[in-house]
Parts: C-alpha cells; sequence; structure tokens
C-alpha cells in the first residue's frame, strides 16, 4: 500500500516560478498531493495557482492573510499534514534552487529514516555559480549549528522529507521559531527526540529564477537565535525534549517547603549569568562527580533510587548504566525529570521522608544538594527511611554542599545585593539550613541513622564545592 504524500510549498511573490514547478512535479508521476500556501502575495501568486486547480485535481492553495515567516508557513503545512493523516511530507522551494527531481530520493529515504535532508554539503561543486558572499553566508551558518547545535547536517536548508507516521506530532510545537531559523531548530528538536535522518546529496544552482529572500537582517536573526538555542538547551534541555511517560501524580502529599512552586516558578528568575554559571558547573563538575562515584559504587544494572531527583539534568549518563527510580515531592520537577531522562525505570511522585518503596527495594540511593534545605532532625529521619529501603549491604551517596565552599559565600553575597540594594524579590534556590560544617558532622548524622560510614571526598574535583558522603546499610540489617 502506497503511503500517502503531501509536497508542500511556500510563496511569496512567485508567480512566474509557481506554474512551472507545479507542472514539472506533478509530471513526476508520484501519487501525492501538492499543497501550496501563498502569504498574500502581491504580485497574484495566490490566485494564479487557484486558476491551476482545473489542470490539476491535487492541487491545494491555502492563502494566508499576509507575509508571516518562513518557518510559520512550514508549522502551518506540517500541522495540516497531520489532521489530514498524510503520512509522507516532502518540503521544498518554489525558486527552483530545489529540483522537483530530486523529489523522489527524498522519499527513497523516508523508506528508513524518519527524516530526509537535501544536503549542500556531500558533493563536490554543489553550489555552482554562487558568489563568495552566499558562500560565505552559507557556510557560515553551517559553521554554527554544527558548532554550536552538534548538527553536523545541512540544517539551514528546507528541501527535506518527514516520516510524519513515525515522527510523534506533539515534537513540533516545540519548535519556536517563525522564520528562517525554523529549519535548524526543527532538525535539533528531531535530533535531540532520537529521531533519525539521513542526507541526500542535492545541487543548488546560482538563482536563476526571482531573488533570494534571505536578507542580511534575517541571517543575522538566525545566527542570533543559534546562540539563543545553543545557551536555552545548556540551561535547560527539558525545553526541547517530549514527555514520554504518563505520570501518576498524587492529590494527598502536603509540600510544607514549597518545593512545587518554586520548580514552577524559578525558571527564568535568576538571571542570565546565574543560569549560565550553574548550567556549566552541573555539565562539568556534578554530572562528572556523580558518573565517577555511581560507577564506583555500584555493579551495572544496579536498582538505584535519586531521591528528590528534581530536574535530573545530570541523571542521563546513567539510565543505561543502572535502573534508576526517580522521586521528588514536586509535580513541576518530575515533568522536567521524565523529559531529560525518558528511559529511567520509573518516575514517582512521594516524599523523601515517607518513601512508598517496600523494604530492601533498593541496591542504592542518591541525592543531590538535597539534604542541605532540611533541618539536622528531618535529615536524621530521610537517611532512617533511605536505609529501610535499601537492601542488607545497599549504599547511600549524598553530594552535600560545605558552608565554606566557595560558590555559598559568593552567592550568599549576591543575595543580600539583590534583597538590599538591588531590592529584587528573585530565588537562585531555597534556603539552605543545614549545610555540611565537617567530616564529623557527617559522621555523626551518619551513625546516629544506623548506618555505616564508608567515604568522604571534598577536594578541588568540583572546587571545594560539595563533599560527596558515602555510606551502608548493615549487613546484618
Amino acid at each position: 500500500m502506497t503511503a500517502k504524500t503531501l509536497i508542500f510549498i511556500p510563496t511569496y511573490n512567485e508567480r512566474e516560478n509557481a506554474p512551472r514547478i507545479c507542472e514539472q512535479i506533478f509530471a513526476l508521476g508520484i501519487d501525492s498531493d501538492v499543497l501550496f500556501v501563498d502569504d498574500n502575495s502581491p504580485d497574484g501568486t495566490g490566485e494564479i495557482l487557484d486558476s491551476l486547480k482545473s489542470r490539476f485535481p491535487r492541487l491545494i492553495v491555502h492563502h494566508r492573510s499576509g507575509k508571516l515567516g518562513i518557518g510559520s508557513a512550514h508549522r502551518d503545512a506540517i500541522e495540516w499534514a497531520y489532521q489530514h493523516n498524510y503520512q509522507l511530507l516532502v518540503t521544498l522551494d518554489c525558486d527552483f534552487t530545489h529540483s522537483p527531481s530530486d523529489i523522489p530520493f527524498i522519499l527513497g529515504a523516508l523508506k528508513d529514516h524518519d527524516v530526509a535532508i537535501g544536503s549542500r554539503w556531500i558533493n563536490p561543486n554543489s553550489l555552482p555559480g554562487w558568489n563568495f558572499f552566499r558562500r560565505f553566508m552559507t557556510g557560515a551558518g553551517h559553521f554554527l549549528t554544527r558548532i554550536l547545535l552538534g548538527l553536523e547536517q545541512d540544517a539551514s536548508g528546507a528541501f527535506r522529507g518527514y516520516r510524519l507516521n513515525t515522527i510523534d506530532r506533539r515534537v513540533f510545537p516545540l519548535i519556536r521559531s517563525q522564520g528562517y531559523a525554523f529549519f535548524f531548530e526543527s532538525l535539533f528538536v528531531l535530533w535531540k527526540n532520537g529521531y533519525t535522518s539521513k542526507e541526500i546529496p542535492i545541487v543548488l544552482p546560482a538563482r536563476t529564477y526571482g531573488h533570494s529572500k534571505m536578507t542580511m537582517s534575517a541571517a543575522i536573526r538566525s545566527a542570533r537565535f543559534v546562540f539563543e538555542i545553543s545557551f536555552d538547551h545548556l540551561v535547560r534541555p527539558e525545553h526541547y525534549l517530549l514527555d514520554r511517560r504518563v505520570l501518576s501524580l498524587k492529590d494527598d502529599l502536603e509540600d510544607p517547603q514549597n518545593w512545587d512552586g518554586y520548580w514552577r516558578k524559578s525558571a527564568g528568575r535568576s538571571g542570565i549569568v546565574y543560569d549560565l554559571i550553574a548550567a556549566i558547573y552541573r555539565q562539568n563538575f556534578i554530572r562528572r562527580n556523580l558518573d565517577y562515584v555511581i560507577v564506583r559504587e555500584f555493579k551495572k544494572g544496579s536498582t538505584l533510587l535519586h531521591a528528590g531527583c528534581g530536574s535530573g539534568q545530570v541523571d542521563n549518563h546513567l539510565q543505561n548504566i543502572m535502573r534508576i527510580t526517580a522521586l521528588d515531592i514536586s509535580r513541576g520537577a518530575l515533568r522536567l525529570y521524565s523529559r531529560n531522562n525518558p528511559s529511567s525505570e520509573s518516575v514517582v511522585h512521594g516524599d523523601i521522608m515517607k518513601l512508598p518503596f517496600e523494604d530492601s527495594s533498593f541496591d542504592g540511593y542518591y541525592s543531590l544538594g538535597v539534604v542541605e534545605h532540611f533541618s539536622e532532625i528531618q535529615i536524621l529521619d530521610i537517611l532512617r527511611e533511605a536505609k529501610r529501603v535499601l537492601k542488607p549491604g545497599g549504599k547511600i551517596v549524598i553530594f552535600w554542599p560545605h558552608r565554606f565552599a566557595p560558590s555559598v559565600i559568593i552567592l550568599g553575597l549576591w543575595h543580600w545585593i539583590l534583597k538590599n540594594i538591588i531590592r529584587s524579590e528573585a530565588i537562585l534556590h531555597p534556603p539552605e539550613i543545614s549545610l555540611l560544617k565537617s567530616r564529623f558532622m557527617a559522621n555523626s548524622i551518619i551513625g546516629e541513622s544506623g548506618l555505616l560510614m564508608k567515604g568522604f571526598r571534598f577536594g578541588p574535583s568540583d572546587l571545594f564545592i560539595q563533599a560527596v558522603v558515602v555510606a551502608e546499610k548493615p549487613i546484618s540489617q
């Protein structure tokens, strides 16, 4: 059975090209419909396309109120294709820089890939007749998307195919751009959500029909947007990921510290500089230290509980090594965690002081930057509950910020400046009422909880910010 196929072309002032490209596409004999979306072209492109319907029964023309952006046109066409149950979608420009004769190759690549991309970077001499300026601008765009977004493919072109029957419809609303940035942002989102792609070599001749609509200002806006995506993904990677699971969230949990309010409202309130520093620290220090200690303390495939999991931005490297159950009292945090870690064992809405698990359920337990937000009495309750759900000989790993850590001192000063000088109510993080004072303090609390102290590390590997405390449940218990 032939897949239901749609070919889409956006138009704005293409009266000379639209009839010719329409004729060439239908001459290919492909079993497909052809959709033109016209942005109220002043030169009458829309009316000319309407007049062709009598010749081409499978021609569809949509008229929009004005020039709303190339990315917006593609978003509308993709949504329309989903609404009408098309399985394959091919997109291309109307000015003949994309040759209709390459459409069968795009469709062929969709047989075993989710996305097909017409690429200018596979074969040499694929840009014949291009002047230096156009070559430079195109090459610069490719360089930025490769370096900042990690996209090796030709990410800025519109000649593509989408296998809609394998791509989750919810992916495309994650894309924000309405202009040319749509092309690299959409490819970035599809890649981050695990969809496969294949490049097809194409030749883009110098523009013979019509003129380029990519202005210098549009190019600058697109370049700026590459930097914005790169920064935003570093700070909040979940913005580009789908929810892959249905969460079971409870209504009867008490949250006296309002963690849910923090996770829901903190994004964007802490400032660009703080967000950037925190993201770099997470990726380069916490993640590295967590990977090291978890792999050292637990066998591959161990069942671990991440208690107070937060957004889980540093967990994803461990998901393929360990079987991780994430728990948090915040609904917002769990939604973020489920996006960042779609392959986690389970995501549970619960209280770390009343864990909803049976005794001896886990090989290990870890928390990152959690205990310092509770009193020492509450920390004892947390550790005793952790011990209950651990198997005999199971271990606990706690990342516990030190009171003399540079970050604590700097953030304390910054909080004072925000409150007393800037008069801002920004919340950088919830209050830290039990910062670690010494190894003796950790040893004392661990011992009182009935656990055995097994390790303590505090040093330059994370700039003397957090101590890593390792404890064990006695085998006799």
